[in-house]
């Protein structure tokens, strides 16, 4: 069995030494943490997407704390090789360092081996109260979801050069405060490309082109498992959705024409119970 991957592993992955890419993929419960395990990623996300993948919210701010733990555990469950990253939902790393820390510990103890937060420098003294509790941190920059409304919805980030500067300044300071790599989500290539060459940790893309450390996208977006309207830096890998839907219809077609259950598909009573209850009731 193969060692499980950590955060200091993860941490030295870059592509520019001559490392493969690193893949991550959401998974939100023990069978699709199985699936990521089998099929060889290097990082489960436990996201709070979960809130509109799974849950059925319109955004992701609607899901708090006790949700991820509760997916969390799911995940952790399944004890998957992949490192299993908690993500900080909306208003638990926020308001106090206290806070964070406390809502990071739950995380940790529903099975979570790193957390991530969204957010640049005004984090800082979140992020450098979870590392220094000894927990890995993955920071998250760019097109961060939880800011939708001050975004002005999801839009791509970092087209203008002060905001180029922003970013990299933010990317370097999630560096030094110790963060082992960093989710960069919705912006140009040829910025993402910057950002990672000046780094030092490896970054995860997410609409934020091939030049990448590693690359994440959601477990249900990759599969096919949702149709709904993708972003253009989501590929389907799969058509879950229909091959689910045809096993579905097969399944009420059988029921409604009386072929399923079948007789083998159904417990027998040993033949001479059977006989005797065909003698007491008539073989109703």
């Amino acid at each position: 069995m193969s060692a499980r991957v950590t955060a200091p592993a993860i941490a030295s992955q870059k592509v520019r030494n001559g490392d493969d890419p690193l893949v991550m993929v959401t998974a939100y419960d023990a069978p699709t943490a199985r699936i990521a395990d089998e099929a060889g990623v290097d990082m489960i996300l436990v996201g709070d997407s979960v809130a509109m993948v799974v849950l059925g919210y319109e955004d992701t701010l609607q899901v708090t704390v006790d949700d991820m733990a509760h997916h969390t555990a799911a995940v952790a469950r399944a004890k998957p090789r992949p490192l299993i990253v908690g993500d900080l939902p909306w208003m638990s790393y926020h308001v106090s360092t206290e806070e964070t820390i406390r809502n990071a510990a739950t995380l940790v103890r529903a099975g979570a081996q790193a957390i991530k937060l969204e957010g640049g420098r005004k984090r800082l003294p979140m992020i450098e109260t979870i590392v220094d509790a000894e927990i890995p941190v993955m920071g998250h920059l760019g097109l961060t979801p939880q800011s939708m409304h001050a975004m002005g919805g999801f839009k791509v980030q970092a087209k203008g050069q002060e905001a180029i500067d922003e970013l990299l300044a933010d990317a370097k300071s999630l560096e030094h405060a110790g963060c082992f790599s960093i989710v960069i989500e919705g912006i140009p290539r040829e910025v993402a490309d910057i950002v990672t060459a000046e780094l030092n940790i490896p970054t995860i893309g997410i609409g934020a082109g091939p030049g990448c450390d590693g690359q994440v996208l959601v477990y249900h977006d990759l599969t096919g498992l949702e149709d709904r309207v993708f972003p253009k830096f989501v590929r389907k890998f799969g058509d879950v959705k229909n091959a689910s839907l045809d096993a579905m219809t097969a399944y009420v077609d059988a029921v409604r024409d009386k072929s399923f259950p079948n007789d083998d598909e159904s417990y027998h009573l040993k033949a001479e119970v059977a006989e005797t209850l065909q003698g007491l009731y008539g073989g109703q």
